[in-house]
């Protein structure tokens, strides 16, 4: 029986997530630029984003690395949706930012 969770869906993502990783042989830094061209190719909402934030830091990936990706995909997924991309990235972000932004006012 399944442990109860008060985010069940988020804990199932979390470790399909670390399930992905720990079974493929990509760098981190490849690995989540592949990821972030498959949610641009899959036209995933900002919160999709959101959820790959942190481990794209944490590879140590730059704004203009993922700009590159956009623009490599571009040709193949077609330039709405990749204009949607950059701006679910930047609503993604956002609430990235606002989150913090909460946590050390309520920290502080």
């Amino acid at each position: 029986m399944a442990t109860a969770s008060e985010t069940p869906v988020l804990d199932t993502i979390a470790a399909m997530t670390v399930d992905s990783v720990e079974r493929c042989g990509l760098r981190p830094e490849t690995f989540m630029l592949t990821r972030i061209a498959a949610l641009a190719a899959s036209d995933a909402p900002p919160i999709s984003y959101v959820a790959n934030i942190d481990p794209a830091i944490q590879a140590g990936l730059t704004a203009e690395q993922v700009q590159d990706v956009l623009v490599a995909i571009a040709p193949v997924v077609g330039t709405a949706r990749v204009m949607t991309a950059a701006g679910n990235i930047a609503t993604a972000l956002g609430i990235t930012i606002s989150v913090a932004d909460a946590e050390m006012r309520g920290g502080a």
